[in-house]
């Protein structure tokens, strides 16, 4: 039977799409692996670049909330921040709210000197003494370091403003540094936070600080 002209012409094209379409997925299907195509881990595997820290920071991918968070990923963090660390409330996350309060990176060496610096002036058990972590005396009533705020919220509020007046210039300097626990330490000791200046450092530890939660009052909930 003699095909019509059309009909020949749309079995042909049908045929040539066909090639072609296998040509595309047969190439896809044996194109090798380069150097930036990623390889399908194992189940429960651990990746090469894990890491496994005593007191992690958690540091969030906020790509998938932008549509849900049009004012953006920084406001979001403004947000939310503050709230997770009052709502776990221990003597770790009250140096967190230090930091972010300050503007200052929120790295493990500047969290690591917070908490040792807490705990030269309370103790680790009574860090939150007076609802005053850091003997601070802006805005405690206390000139000396010995008075008292509301809320802890409130104490970390004011020895954020406290550490970047210009008497405190060297510890702000470190901390938005951010990369030394141990310099940080030093400009502690050479400012007037302390008549003592910590001895210079004798009478300052260095041994891990337990995490310790303070009463739930204490941080206005």
């Amino acid at each position: 039977m003699r095909l019509r002209p059309q009909l020949l012409l749309s079995r042909r094209a049908l045929g040539f799409g066909a090639a072609v379409a296998f040509a595309i997925t047969g190439t896809a299907a044996l194109a090798p692996l380069t150097s930036h195509t990623p390889l399908p881990a194992a189940a429960g595997a651990v990746t090469s670049d894990a890491r496994v820290a005593p007191d992690p920071i958690q540091v969030l991918s906020f790509g998938a909330f932008e549509a849900a968070n049009p004012e953006g990923t920084e406001a979001y963090v403004a947000r939310t921040g503050p709230m997770a660390m009052i709502e776990s409330g221990t003597n770790w996350d009250w140096a967190k709210l230090v930091l972010f309060f300050g503007d200052f990176p929120l790295t493990d060496e500047n969290v690591t000197v917070m908490v040792r610096w807490m705990r030269q002036e309370n103790g680790p058990d009574d860090w939150f003494n007076r609802n005053n972590p850091l003997n601070n005396g802006l805005g405690s009533g206390g000139g000396s370091g010995l008075g008292s705020y509301a809320t802890l919220v409130d104490a970390a509020k004011y020895a954020a403003k406290m550490i970047h007046r210009p008497l405190f210039a060297g510890i702000a300097a470190q901390l938005q540094n951010g990369t030394s626990a141990d310099a940080t330490a030093a400009a502690i000791w050479a400012s007037p936070w302390a008549s003592s200046h910590y001895a210079n450092g004798a009478h300052w530890s260095t041994r891990p600080v337990p995490v310790i939660e303070a009463p739930a009052a204490a941080w206005g909930r």
